[in-house]
């Protein structure tokens, strides 16, 4: 285990997130959750994101355990889905998830969609924050006009926006935006979960192979030297490991402008701001 260049970014109230990160959505089996965020934590990890709606926090919170690494060297990031994004209900879901990850704080809660009351949600959440549950605030899915609206009329400030961004919707002005209003970006579906087969782009492969490396480590490095925050899944050791080692080498300039003609500027998977998309998560359980 190499960790020596493990990078780390500061939020906007100073508390340091690691850069690169573990990511467990669709694992829903708890044993195999569990094994995968273990391998992860000792191939080098030291950020786990899950979520309420992953409806593995128990399985995660296992881990971290079984582990033996201290609290205090793990960031645990986990979301408040939109059935308790109210406000009083939101500060009860957070109790819950930390009872599940088996942790008397979490290191970084997302309000997982900008959908039902954000606002009502967001109270609870400074709550939490004020009283040293929550080390830092963030958002997830929201749109530039959204972040901002959030920010005008309350009291703390989002930390980071998790957001789709991959090689094929690569999100510069939103990023740009965010980083204007000093919000750390987070990649949420990196590898576009294999859609555009995207792992067999000849830009990426080629790119892949001038530096011995697999597209998906392509993929990682050209997200970290933009700045942004991954948390990259398998449930395959050698691929946990692989996507871990990514600090020794980096794109070149050239390199990067090949990736950024790939950007399509559309969504693979849906857009935010429709009626239907807004409707569904709402009803999704």
């Amino acid at each position: 285990m190499t960790t020596n260049n493990y990078p780390y970014v500061t939020l906007n109230n100073g508390v340091k997130m690691p850069q690169l990160g573990f990511g467990v959505f669709q694992i829903t089996d708890p044993e195999q959750c569990e094994q995968a965020v273990l391998e992860a934590l000792q191939a080098g990890y030291r950020l786990i994101d899950t979520a309420q709606a992953y409806y593995n926090e128990e399985a995660v919170g296992r881990a971290i355990k079984r582990s033996g690494i201290p609290r205090e060297e793990i960031f645990i990031t986990t979301k408040l889905w939109i059935s308790d994004a109210k406000e009083g209900q939101a500060y009860q879901a957070f109790t819950e998830s930390a009872r599940k990850l088996g942790v008397d704080y979490i290191d970084l809660y997302l309000i997982h969609q900008p959908v039902g009351d954000v606002f009502g949600a967001w109270r609870d959440l400074e709550k939490l924050y004020a009283e040293g549950k929550v080390k830092a605030l963030g958002i997830s899915n929201f749109a530039p006009d959204q972040v901002m609206n959030l920010m005008l009329f309350n009291k703390v400030k989002p930390a980071v926006n998790q957001i789709e961004m991959h090689p094929f919707f690569q999100r510069e002005e939103v990023k740009q935006f965010l980083e204007e209003n000093d919000i750390v970006t987070e990649s949420w579906a990196s590898f576009a979960e294999g859609r555009n087969h995207i792992f067999t782009n000849p830009v990426l492969e080629q790119i892949a192979k001038a530096h011995n490396k697999s597209v998906a480590q392509v993929i990682l490095r050209w997200l970290l030297q933009r700045g942004v925050v991954v948390i990259p899944k398998s449930v395959t050791p050698s691929r946990i490991q692989e996507n871990f080692n990514v600090f020794d080498f980096s794109l070149t300039e050239e390199q990067m402008a090949q990736i950024k003609e790939l950007d399509t500027n559309t969504s693979l998977f849906f857009d935010h701001r429709t009626p239907e998309v807004v409707k569904f998560l709402a009803e999704y359980k």
